[in-house]
């Protein structure tokens, strides 16, 4: 709300040789005033904010020098020394630029000596041969062209030597990046520097006037030679699949480029470029340089990735306006489409559909600028009735509903442009009853609402041909697009819709009827159906269209927030007239008029539509009415009542004491809501209030100092400033008096909540930073003893986000606040934080964690603790906080791993004593909780740290060794002795020696008492062991009594492990490596990281229970993401060594392996789903790649019963990685094998494989078709069309066909019994989900018609469920029209009454067929 304080501009010192500057100060004057003077003194300035300054004076002092001073030996060794500082700037410096502009203006008898200058240093920079210069050079002739005089005569000077460069550039790049394969950061950049190169080349040819001429055409000419040598650089380029497709396609563009300015004459261009495309180059008619420079092109096999960047750069090279090609021209346009579309039918990687699609669009965009002067054939060729036009409504149809947004906005441009093109091939005729135009808007209306493309056509349309048109054939659209704002998914489509559609109505009725009555019919057709929705809506439906639409209605048409009002009073007043009661309002499932009204005000209030809040209250709403909503029955109304209150355009508008004392009001009764968006909302609508306050008090503040001065403005208060700002304080104290008063002990997790989360709010706003004088009201004064205590009690509630408000509320207030009495009092809390940090409850040390933390940054830890810091630090009032908190941090953290060293020793004699009496996880997590607070950057006490680092490590290891056993054991949840492997038995031995597990319930229910001797017989599991009530444990004197549960063990060992797996993804994450081992800097050395790497390997290949490996991955994922950032290569590698060696262990199937095939394969797709989806998403995704291929393969069906855990393996990998967001669009190209592989494997006899087919079917069915958000199985949210679903993927067309006729036939066979193929549920759970679209064109290769037979025959099966499934599915395979067919020829199959042998299954599955059929003839509707 307020205005944000400009960002202070950041500007990199310029700075000089030493031989520059020892000529600097040689020729500066005395008095300080020449221009080397005034050079020397801005190198010598350490701020670059102010040398901008002095380079602003160097023209103004030269303009004050007449000609004779060109002789001058000064004024000839500055401007070099200026052209050496301009080229030794990097290119985003802001000094760069000013120096351009500064030097753009020297006098003219300075230019030809300034540019010699600046011509001999660029030479000398055009001689590096260090490669990892080069790209500053690339920069420099970059920024020489860009508006800098002296720089493009320098470049034109040189412009042979600039194209040598540029050529030699590119080669020793484009090597250096196969060098350092495998090292994707040095890759990355080098990869940035050839991109940068490749356009630096195409701006030379763009902006250089030498190439307008023909003189350097000539074959021996250098330059010629250069070009030549660029363009079959580019050539390699586009054909190299290791370089990024950024790389490729700026190549195709180059290429075009380098062609239009090479190739002589130009009217054979567009026959050149289109027989490239077509591949039908004849390779006797080109020239021989062309030949020798594109042989790939026009002999080799080019790919079509290749051929779509050709594409590219045709159209955005070429200059197609005003059709100044000619026919030729308009050929090549045409032959372009059709590569086009041959290209859309193969390309399936989500990053070239990306790109094609961007071509496609800039094809249209291009195909208008040639119609606005084309030839009758190319209209012809190009109208709304053509092939080209319906093959590329076809592609918009299939992908408007793809799950790309970018792609989706290219689908609307490309629709806008086709209807743009068919007005320009009918220009002169009448649009609105143009066949063309009525199709298109009827078989758009006949399409359901849940498509997302139909309202973005149908904006298209409306923009194109008016809305009166659509309104003829349909009054209702309006009702209708409300009607679907309930669904979320719908609503910004729908929304934009409607704001296309009643601004162009309000346009037309404006423009046809000269009286205001045309208002009326506007709020009718627009206002009237929003009012109904407002106040009879469901819930969903009316937050969306408050949220979505009516904020665009009133920014179009304020004046009808009056209509709105006056409708909506009379309403109120109707129903309180009937009724006399307050439910008549609207009761807690209805909003009713109150609540539209409402949310009307409060739309207006925070637009600016209404003059002003007082106005609002006396003449639009009762105060009364305010009293009401605060306090109604429906959340949303309160909301919006509260919103009304708040929320207002300006920032500084003054809270008047009414709206203060119904923010009172509001409180008293709303802390304890119990639902969690309602309470976000409240907390943060009373946090824009307190920003209003905050910044208007500024204002009165303001004015109250000026007031004997001028009189304080009538608009803004109506009252003293001094008795507001009274007022405003009075108000704040008795909002945070409420507040206090909510926390009191046993008050409920909602009320805490809200009063700790306001409260932050107004530490927050209320703040005083430095500089400001003036601050309203202060948290810190309202803070006494006892309320400092209810923020302590907080700690103490189990949920954490209590104990997080709580923490942070307090450490925003200052430390006088922390009401401290004695050292006594605080030793208290550092042992309760201790003793809470070893709780057998979870959620005690996450208290014990926030506890610590408080006293660590509120320097109040007991001074006994200093005994823990070897290098002692001065302990003195001028310690900087980042210290303190660093030495406090370290103190805590070696007095918790003392005790977590005593506690782990005893463990690894006793875990079940560990597990009763002190499981260690507690303290691992406090020492997570304090590292992750601190800033591991920018440490002082390094030395210090390194020891605690190192002792960190080992001991997470220690107590790893410890509980591993039970948690990769077979059987960890009970831990039944099932393992055989001897080197786990061995461990487990002890713990079963302590726990005794027997094979009765009884032990799972009843706690087993641990005994000092006790023994345990491996082989008397049967035996029975009597119940004792109380054991003792003997430690020293004491005497404790402990019970035991293996569920005790299981907790604390899955605990142990999950903290230590994130204490060392933290350390990863936060700590600093060292680059080297000598190095000073840097806290974890690449030993260590190996280390870590090699435990979390461990652990997520052989846990078997779930928390434990869930959690070790999150900590593996944060060390994933450090390894592949992290410049050391034996590093930056790892993840790749790692993901090939669990490849091979998983292929090899080696019976000792210690891989679990049970458990969905444990944590083994989680290993490698963080070693995929750490992989940078800008590069070639290589390792998904390769993986997946690697896995489809494995998940394939195997002959071989007795190997079938790799594939087991495979697919629960597969299951993971389709499942992973972050992944994205990246796997969708292998959607299709993996439906494939899941669909086989159902067939498979092993249940393993079956089931984990199974599992992947169904992440493969909620990737392909959505999360379900319905109720409905079949939701209408979840289906696609045929075309789009076969489109998509093309692969499962003759897959599911084959499958489908298999199926077909086992149902029809003869035998006995009858074969229940198992596969036919997963391909009819398929199908059923597709669904018939008016749009879907016919075409031959995906043709539905092949399916139906078999899914008629599929109805046979004996299964009811897969006969019911049989007739869903061959909905969508039956076109509208062949519909009445379809089911005679269903009748036709049924049995005589003549017939003796038939089936009621098949009687009962072809009617059913036939009913599906007559039901979706007669549902085929819009709605």
């Amino acid at each position: 709300m307020g205005v944000k304080k400009k960002k202070e501009m950041q500007v990199a010192v310029l700075t000089i040789c030493h031989q520059d500057l020892e000529t600097l100060k040689s020729f500066a004057d005395v008095e300080g005033k020449n221009l080397a003077s005034l050079l020397l003194r801005c190198v010598q300035l350490t701020d670059g904010v102010s040398q901008i300054h002095y380079v602003k004076q160097i023209v103004p002092l030269l303009e004050k020098v007449d000609e004779n001073g060109m002789c001058d030996p000064t004024i000839q060794s500055c401007l070099d020394i200026l052209a050496g500082i301009y080229l030794s700037l990097s290119l985003k410096n802001p000094l760069k630029k000013v120096l351009a502009s500064s030097l753009n203006s020297l006098p003219e008898f300075f230019l030809p000596e300034a540019v010699h200058r600046f011509t001999s240093r660029l030479q000398e920079e055009l001689n590096t041969t260090d490669l990892y210069s080069y790209r500053k050079v690339i920069d420099n002739i970059s920024s020489c062209m860009e508006n800098f005089n002296l720089g493009r005569a320098g470049v034109n000077n040189l412009l042979k030597n600039v194209l040598h460069f540029l050529q030699k550039s590119l080669i020793e790049i484009v090597e250096e990046n196969r060098k350092c394969a495998g090292n994707h950061i040095i890759q990355t950049q080098l990869m940035n520097d050839l991109l940068v190169g490749i356009r630096v080349s195409m701006m030379l040819v763009q902006k250089v006037q030498d190439f307008q001429g023909n003189l350097w055409k000539a074959s021996n000419s250098p330059m010629w030679q250069n070009m030549c040598g660029l363009l079959s650089i580019f050539t390699k380029f586009l054909s190299d699949d290791d370089l990024l497709q950024t790389v490729q396609s700026t190549s195709g563009l180059a290429i075009i480029l380098f062609i239009k300015t090479m190739f002589h004459p130009s009217e054979k261009i567009p026959h050149l470029i289109s027989s490239v495309l077509l591949h039908s180059v004849d390779c006797t008619s080109v020239p021989e340089w062309f030949m020798s420079s594109c042989r790939s092109l026009c002999c080799g096999n080019v790919s079509g990735s290749a051929v779509l960047f050709l594409c590219q750069g045709t159209l955005a090279m070429l200059d197609w306006q005003n059709g100044s090609m000619g026919r030729s021209g308009e050929a090549l346009l045409l032959d372009t489409a059709h590569v086009l579309f041959t290209l859309s039918s193969q390309i399936k990687e989500p990053t070239l559909e990306m790109f094609l699609s961007r071509i496609m669009a800039s094809w249209t965009n291009s195909a208008i600028q040639v119609l606005e002067s084309s030839s009758p054939s190319l209209r012809d060729s190009l109208n709304g009735n053509s092939s080209i036009v319906g093959r590329l409504l076809e592609y918009v149809y299939t992908h408007w509903e793809h799950p790309l947004d970018a792609l989706r906005h290219q689908t609307k441009i490309m629709f806008k442009n086709l209807l743009q093109m068919h007005r320009l091939t009918v220009e002169g005729a009448v649009l609105v009853p143009d066949p063309f135009f009525v199709k298109l808007t009827e078989s758009l209306l006949r399409l359901e609402w849940h498509i997302k493309g139909k309202y973005m056509c149908l904006g298209c349309l409306v923009e194109c041909i008016g809305i009166e048109h659509i309104l003829a054939i349909d009054k209702t659209i309006p009702s209708q697009i409300l009607e679907v704002m309930g669904d979320q998914s719908l609503v910004p489509y729908a929304s934009d819709l409607l704001e296309t559609m009643f601004k162009n109505h309000k346009s037309h009725l404006k423009s046809q009827t000269a009286e205001s009555s045309w208002i009326d019919q506007w709020h009718e057709t627009w206002v009237s159906p929003l009012l109904f929705i407002l106040c009879e809506g469901n819930l969903d439906q009316k937050s969306y269209v408050i949220d979505y639409y009516l904020p665009k209605l009133l920014s179009y048409s304020p004046e009808s927030l009056q209509y709105m009002v006056k409708i909506l009073q009379t309403s109120i007043d109707a129903k309180t007239g009937q009724e006399q009661s307050f439910p008549s309002l609207g009761s807690c499932n209805s909003r009713g008029a109150l609540g539209a009204l409402m949310a009307c005000l409060r739309i207006a209030r925070a637009h600016g539509h209404l003059q002003s809040a007082t106005d609002t209250w006396e003449n639009l709403v009762s105060g009364a009415r305010i009293k009401q909503g605060l306090i109604h029955q429906h959340c949303q109304v309160r909301i919006d009542t509260l919103g009304l209150l708040c929320e207002s355009n300006r920032s500084t508008e003054i809270v008047s004491m009414e709206e203060m004392q119904w923010i009172q009001f509001f409180i008293t009764y709303n802390l304890n809501s119990q639902s969690p968006g309602v309470r976000q909302q409240i907390c943060s609508l009373l946090k824009k209030l307190f920003c209003r306050i905050q910044e208007s008090s500024q204002v009165l503040y303001k004015l109250e100092q000026n007031k004997s001065k001028h009189e304080p403005e009538k608009e803004l208060t109506k009252q003293h400033p001094s008795v507001s700002l009274q007022q405003y304080k009075n108000f704040m104290s008795s909002i945070c008096n409420s507040l206090f008063e909510a926390l009191f002990p046993g008050s409920s997790y909602s009320t805490r909540f809200s009063a700790l989360t306001i409260l932050g709010s107004i530490a927050e706003v209320f703040h005083v930073p430095e500089g400001r004088i003036y601050t309203v009201y202060q948290l810190n004064h309202d803070i006494d003893v006892g309320r400092f205590q209810a923020l302590m009690e907080c700690f103490t509630s189990t949920f954490e986000d209590v104990k997080m408000l709580a923490f942070d509320l307090l450490m925003k207030l200052s430390k006088t606040a922390v009401h401290f009495q004695d050292s006594e009092k605080l030793q208290g809390l550092f042992q309760a934080a201790l003793a809470l940090s070893t709780s057998t409850k979870p959620y005690d040390c996450v208290t014990a964690s926030y506890l610590l933390n408080f006293l660590i940054w509120q320097d109040a830890l007991p001074s006994s603790l200093s005994a823990y810091l070897t290098q002692q630090v001065a302990c003195g009032d001028g310690d900087r906080p980042a210290t303190v908190v660093e030495r406090n941090t370290l103190m805590v953290i070696k007095c918790l791993m003392e005790n977590l060293e005593e506690e782990v020793y005893q463990a690894e004699n006793s875990l079940l004593q560990a597990a009763a009496s002190f499981p260690m996880y507690g303290r691992v997590h406090c020492i997570t909780g304090a590292l992750q607070k601190l800033s591991l950057n920018s440490l002082q006490l390094v030395s210090e740290w390194r020891p605690v680092v190192e002792k960190l490590l080992l001991m997470s290891y220690r107590l790893s060794t410890v509980v591993s056993p039970v948690i990769q054991s077979s059987s960890p949840e009970g831990l039944i002795p099932m393992d055989t492997d001897s080197e786990s038995a061995s461990r487990l031995q002890m713990i079963l020696n302590e726990i005794q597990p027997r094979d009765t319930n009884d032990y799972f229910n009843q706690a087993k008492i641990l005994k000092e001797h006790d023994s345990f017989d491996m082989k008397d599991l049967n035996a029975s062991v009597v119940n004792i009530d109380i054991s003792t444990e003997i430690k020293g004197k004491e005497v404790k009594t402990c019970d035991v549960t293996a569920q005790m063990v299981l907790v604390c060992c899955w605990r142990s492990m999950k903290e230590v797996a994130l204490l060392l993804g933290t350390l990863c994450q936060l700590l600093p490596m060292q680059p080297v081992p000598e190095s000073s800097d840097g806290l974890l050395t690449v030993e260590q990281v190996k280390e870590i790497g090699d435990y979390f390997k461990q652990h997520l290949l052989q846990s078997r229970h779930r928390g434990a490996f869930e959690l070790a991955y999150t900590g593996f994922v944060k060390l994933t993401e450090v390894l592949n950032r992290c410049p050391n290569v034996s590093l930056q590698k790892l993840p790749e060594q790692w993901l090939w060696s669990v490849l091979e262990e998983i292929k090899c199937s080696d019976p000792s392996s210690k891989l679990c095939a049970t458990r969905r394969s444990a944590g083994i797709p989680f290993y490698i789903q963080a070693l995929l989806a750490s992989e940078p998403k800008k590069g070639k995704m290589d390792l998904l790649k390769i993986t997946m291929k690697e896995l489809i393969s494995l998940a394939g069906p195997t002959d071989d019963l007795q190997s079938t855990v790799p594939q087991v393996h495979a697919l629960n990998i597969l299951r993971a990685l389709f499942r992973d967001t972050r992944l994205g669009e990246n796997i969708i190209p292998y959607v299709a094998d993996g439906a494939k592989a899941a669909i086989l494997g159902f067939t498979s006899p092993v249940w393993a494989v079956r089931n984990s087919s199974t599992l992947l079917f169904s992440a493969l069915i909620t990737r392909i078709f959505g999360v379900k958000r319905a109720k409905d199985e079949l939701s209408k949210t979840n289906r696609m069309t045929g075309r789009e679903f076969f489109s998509r993927f093309p692969e499962l067309y003759p897959f599911l066909l084959k499958q489908l006729e298999t199926v077909a036939n086992a149902v029809d066979s003869d035998m006995g019994e009858p074969n229940r193929h198992p596969s036919m549920f997963l391909l009819l759970l398929v199908l059923e989900r597709l669904y018939p679209s008016p749009m879907d064109g016919t075409s031959s290769a995906l043709s539905m018609g092949p399916f139906v037979p078999f899914i008629m025959r599929c109805g046979h099966s004996p299964v009811y469920h897969s006969r019911e499934m049989a007739a869903r599915a061959l909905v969508p395979f039956v076109m509208i029209d062949h519909i009445p067919n379809t089911i005679r020829t269903l009748l036709a199959t049924l049995p005589s009454c003549t017939d003796q042998c038939f089936r009621q299954n098949h009687i009962h599955g072809t009617l059913l067929q036939a009913k599906r059929q007559t039901l979706s003839l007669h549902s085929d509707s819009p709605h």
